[in-house]
């Protein structure tokens, strides 16, 4: 007899559904499940595997009566009522290491298709134009990169960024001095790094205290130079804000891989030409993909077959 049932909600790589079924459990992949058959069939589970897509909220969890763990194949969890499952006593876990090198390369990546016209550039090649002296860029070595955030993937994209011969700042609530030496990073102020650097990159989770945390205000600070980065999530930048900061020039530009609302409803930032926008690809890649399905596996066996 099966040690426990897993609902996989989403897609994952199949080493983390062997992973559990070696362990005994009984695993349902069912990554097109609806809302409607989610709250329908969760009683019957003891583990849901969930990435962005499913939401679990106060009604699944209501609805949910052997649940003991969430798994969310990634890093945030703003699509799950946390609050609502540790009053239940389910245990909510993630899969922080599995993205950190995707996404730190991604930073890297949306860098060097910013400054050095990338996107337009190979757009106008293939409509059949030879338009060099139209895309004079920079370099990134000497440039000022700061980073807010200097967890797993903020770190990681400090010591890309310092291969790259960059001068890198960082704002951080919670400083790791022997972390900081390590990278050669200096931490300062929020305020300070917006009207310093020539690329703000975000790294933070989305909390009360993040939501907006780039509005018009911050965007005024930065130099009309400066381009915004964001990697994490959505709503910590103000979207109307930075829509605003584009068009009148108060920043040079922004690359973005996450929205306010995914799939984004209004199109006005994605069609400037001064923003390279990619459809929420930070994690998208074979090994992290891999990574956070083997990670939240192996906690969901933790959970259900070793306790």
């Amino acid at each position: 007899m099966a040690m426990g049932k897993v609902l996989v909600c989403d897609s994952i790589h199949e080493d983390g559904i062997t992973k559990m079924k070696e362990a005994g459990l009984e695993v349902d992949y069912k990554p097109g499940i609806t809302p409607e058959e989610l709250l329908s069939a969760v009683g019957e589970y003891d583990a849901l595997v969930v990435r962005s897509r499913t939401k679990v909220g106060k009604d699944v969890i209501a609805a949910a009566k052997r649940l003991k763990i969430i798994g969310r194949a990634g890093v945030g969890i703003d699509n799950i009522d946390v609050d609502e499952a540790n009053k239940q006593g389910i245990r909510v876990e993630r899969s922080p290491p599995g993205p950190s090198t995707a996404v730190a390369e991604l930073v890297m990546g949306l860098m060097i298709g910013l400054v050095r016209n990338i996107p337009l550039a190979d757009k106008s090649m293939k409509e059949g134009m030879w338009i060099k002296k139209s895309f004079m860029g920079s370099e990134l070595s000497g440039k000022t990169l700061g980073i807010v955030g200097l967890g797993r993937i903020g770190s990681k994209v400090a010591k890309r960024a310092k291969a790259f011969e960059m001068n890198v700042i960082a704002f951080t609530p919670y400083p790791d001095e022997s972390l900081l030496k390590e990278l050669g990073v200096k931490t300062v102020s929020l305020s300070d790094l917006l009207k310093s650097a020539y690329f703000v990159t975000l790294h933070v989770p989305l909390t009360t205290d993040t939501h907006h945390m780039i509005g018009e205000k911050e965007l005024r600070m930065m130099k009309r130079s400066a381009y915004l980065i964001n990697t994490s999530r959505g709503p910590v930048v103000d979207n109307a804000a930075l829509a605003k900061a584009l068009r009148e020039g108060w920043i040079a530009g922004a690359a973005l891989d996450c929205y306010e609302v995914e799939p984004p409803v209004d199109a006005t930032i994605v069609s400037m030409p001064n923003v390279v926008c990619t459809p929420h690809i930070g994690a998208q890649t074979l090994e992290a993909q891999r990574a956070n399905a083997i990670i939240i596996a192996e906690k969901i066996v933790d959970a259900l077959v070793k306790t």
